[in-house]
């Protein structure tokens, strides 16, 4: 195709964009809230997602030793455990930092029910707090661990648990909810191109006379077809614009508001850096893909006069 041709192509779809003002509007705001809707889904979807993460990252495994179990030998276990593939991360935790940190979890309410333990007389064991890099082999992980104290003679494990029963179910929770959003936001997208779509056939059908009369003195089907493939693009192209600009937008206030507030319960929004690239691309992807596909379905009917 000559570059004469293709500009010629191009001045066709934006002049057809401007000329057709309200049929272009009205595929516009078609395209807009469709999209729009869809967006605040894929967003939520993408916070689920990294929520639930963070729930799953904060599983551990907690490995207590026994009393008289000496510190050659701690290392010695530390050491093993720090080695195994599903192990990112082994902390030891003395009995009186245990201590510590079960007198900060209580908090004031529960003072008395510490009160007089101390170093001399503390009731709590070492142990090891185990992260591992996927959460869901953690059961796996546990078994591992409680293995390697069972084929050491000295039994130096008392206990290694992960809170079995509890993780499964919190694991199959978050499945779920990753399922759900991956399913609505699959299913938002299906309905989005098909009323993209049919919005953007009823303004290519207004003008199946030009189309058809086009095709009578001579114009093959090329050259009718390119201009309008243009145009669908452009009004996908137009209508993704302003769709990713009032998400990204809207989005931004979003996180700047309740930054505070979900910082103290500990729950971390994905970033504005982390979810425009992804939005703007499945926004714009599927705008100018539904301009164009929408397009060629309703030339293609009247191509064949």
């Amino acid at each position: 195709m000559k570059i004469s041709t293709v500009l010629r192509h191009f001045r066709e779809g934006l002049k057809n964009v401007v000329r057709n003002g309200w049929m272009t509007f009205a595929s516009v705001s078609s395209i807009v809230i469709s999209l729009f809707i869809l967006g605040v889904f894929l967003l939520l979807a993408m916070n689920v997602n990294v929520l639930a993460g963070q729930i799953e990252s904060q599983v551990q495994i907690r490995v207590y030793l026994q009393l008289d179990t000496p510190e050659a030998k701690i290392g010695e276990l530390k050491n093993a455990i720090g080695n195994m593939p599903e192990v990112k991360k082994v902390t030891f935790v003395s009995k009186e930092q245990g201590l510590e940190d079960l007198r900060k979890s209580i908090g004031a309410d529960g003072t008395d029910l510490l009160e007089g333990y101390d170093e001399t007389n503390n009731p709590l064991p070492d142990s090891f707090t185990v992260d591992v890099f996927d959460p869901q082999n953690i059961a796996y992980a546990a078994k591992k661990i409680d293995a390697l104290g069972n084929a050491d003679a000295a039994k130096p494990f008392t206990s290694v648990k992960y809170g079995k029963g509890t993780v499964e179910k919190l694991f199959r929770i978050t499945n779920a909810v990753r399922n759900i959003g991956l399913v609505i936001v699959a299913g938002l997208a299906l309905t989005a191109m098909f009323l993209i779509s049919n919005t953007i056939k009823t303004t290519i059908l207004a003008r199946r006379r030009e189309i058809g009369i086009m095709k009578l003195v001579g114009a093959t089907n090329n050259f009718i077809r390119w201009p309008f493939f243009i145009e669908g693009a452009l009004i996908g192209f137009i209508g993704a614009a302003v769709t990713v600009a009032g998400l990204l937008l809207g989005y931004s206030q979003l996180v700047d508001a309740s930054q505070f507030e979900l910082g103290l319960m500990m729950i971390k929004l994905v970033t504005l850096k982390e979810a425009g690239l992804t939005v703007s691309a499945v926004i714009f992807g599927l705008g100018m893909l539904i301009g164009i596909w929408g397009s060629t379905l309703s030339v293609r009917k009247y191509l064949k006069v």
